[in-house]
């Protein structure tokens, strides 16, 4: 009987292999639509169009939100849902297992606009945890309390004067964050989190680009516009990606600048073989694959090739690409992440337009996730998947623990355990262990949910107390708690 099933479970591997193998990257495809940008410009176009019938629709007024009052300590998920305020629609939210400490509008946090984009915390030396929040005119500061409170602190206007861009990233670098923009001359604002441990809450702070950052960097930045960046503290860089123009000499791919010091950032050089990279995960290897044991590796998601890159930039001057795959159905590959930094043999990727495009695995609506076991480098390997259980459209996500977190637009935030790939890479164990489904206009529809570029861009899961921080498009920012 054991056999019996032994060979059975073997029989549904293997066809989970099958159904969602690695394949060759289409050359004609890539050098007629994807290389010069005309696949990134219509989903900007249809993004853009998306957000103006919702701002025409009224989604970005922050007055129909609700808000906690002074005496409301949390707002429990009971019976599947977090009622903010009872009995309206707008206001009450799915969930399961995470329970809602604090919402803010993007109006409270300074925003003129109303509309949200990145986020990412950082820890002060004596526990204190605060947030830079990522909105369409400029960054936010806010301090999250030992209550799960989201304390305004001031904000960062948008570097130079070029029209506001949706697009602003952030992510960390010691006590810094480093804040990338789609707006032309923007380059990347390095700011010093520690400014904000004498802000007093009741006063909260204009920052200038003139005197409040540490540095401001365009070296390696034609336009100065950046689609993302992100760091590698062990090895003391930054990197921006998805840069402009695509047919400079690195084409758009990534250029990376040295933090030593950050007050005096310079460029280290970069890579344009792989053509527009729209984000990566650059961290040291220690993983099984012995020849590149200790080598500086980025994980890159490259929107030209619809491929995942393995690249070594132990060398910045002469990057060199260790392998380059494909996957069937795809449509516009977005981000990943390694499931243990300190051993990395397996990944999760997303495709954010399969959904929309109603592409290969993506084509009923629900989300995908893409497990690629990368026990060898050179030999990357896509083992299953993962469907989310609500139809919607996949975006940022960050692991922790074993648990993927992911802001999934309109979905909101879905926690998953990945606790079960290394045993299981077809994805068959995966669960979704908690989600706050933080848009309830679209919880009706058939699915429950909508392929819409709204709700959830990006979450920040990485505080020890536990909070969890959501950034999205349309509302605010929402501090989350698991409850298991």
């Amino acid at each position: 009987m054991f056999i019996v099933q032994a060979l059975a479970t073997i029989v549904v591997v293997l066809a989970t292999i099958a159904s969602c193998r690695e394949v060759p990257v289409n050359k004609k495809l890539r050098a007629e639509m994807y290389g010069p940008g005309l696949v990134h410009e219509r989903i900007m176009a249809t993004k853009h169009r998306i957000w103006g019938e919702f701002l025409r629709q009224g989604a970005f007024n922050s007055s129909q939100y609700g808000s906690f009052g002074p005496k409301k300590d949390v707002v429990q998920c009971r019976h599947g849902v977090a009622a903010l305020v009872p009995g309206d629609p707008k206001n009450t939210f799915r969930c399961k297992n995470l329970d809602l400490y604090d919402f803010k509008t993007h109006a409270q946090l300074g925003s003129a606009s109303g509309m949200g984009a990145s986020i990412w915390g950082w820890t002060s030396p004596e526990g204190r945890e605060f947030v830079a929040i990522a909105q369409e005119d400029g960054t936010a500061f806010a301090e999250v309390t030992s209550r799960g409170k989201l304390v305004y602190l001031g904000r960062l206007p948008q570097y130079g004067t070029a029209p506001k861009s949706m697009w602003r990233e952030i992510k960390g670098y010691k006590n810094y964050v480093l804040i990338g923009s789609e707006a032309v001359r923007h380059g990347i604002q390095i700011f010093d989190m520690s400014k904000l441990l004498t802000v007093n809450p009741q006063k909260p702070v204009k920052f200038t680009n003139n005197k409040d950052l540490t540095a401001w960097w365009m070296e390696g930045l034609p336009m100065g516009k950046s689609h993302n960046v992100l760091a590698n503290e062990e090895m003391k860089y930054g990197v921006a990606t998805g840069f402009q123009p695509r047919d400079g000499s690195l084409k758009a791919g990534m250029v990376f600048f040295d933090l030593t010091d950050p007050s005096k950032p310079k460029m280290l050089g970069g890579t344009g073989v792989d053509g527009y990279v729209h984000d990566a995960q650059c961290i040291v290897y220690r993983g099984p694959d012995k020849k590149y044991y200790g080598r500086d590796i980025c994980y890159g998601y490259d929107e030209d090739a619809f491929t995942m890159y393995v690249f070594d930039v132990t060398d910045k001057k002469n990057i060199t690409v260790i392998s380059s795959v494909s996957y069937e159905g795809f449509a516009y590959i977005h981000q990943g992440w390694v499931l243990d930094p300190m051993w990395q043999q397996y990944l999760i990727t997303d495709d954010e337009y399969d959904e929309y495009n109603r592409t290969g695995l993506g084509h009923d609506g629900y989300p995908v996730s893409y497990i690629w076991d990368i026990s060898s480098l050179e030999n990357p390997k896509q083992t299953g998947y993962y469907k989310g259980l609500r139809k919607g459209i996949d975006h940022n996500q960050y692991v922790k623990d074993g648990y993927t977190y992911q802001s999934n637009y309109g979905l909101g935030l879905s926690i998953l355990d990945l606790r079960s790939v290394p045993m299981d890479p077809t994805g068959r164990s995966i669960r979704e262990v908690a989600y706050f489904d933080t848009r309830p206009e679209d919880d009706n529809l058939p699915g429950g949910g909508n392929l819409t570029f709204t709700g959830s861009w990006s979450n920040y899961p990485y505080f020890n107390s536990g909070y969890i921080l959501v950034n999205t498009l349309d509302r605010g920012v929402f501090v989350l708690k698991r409850t298991r």
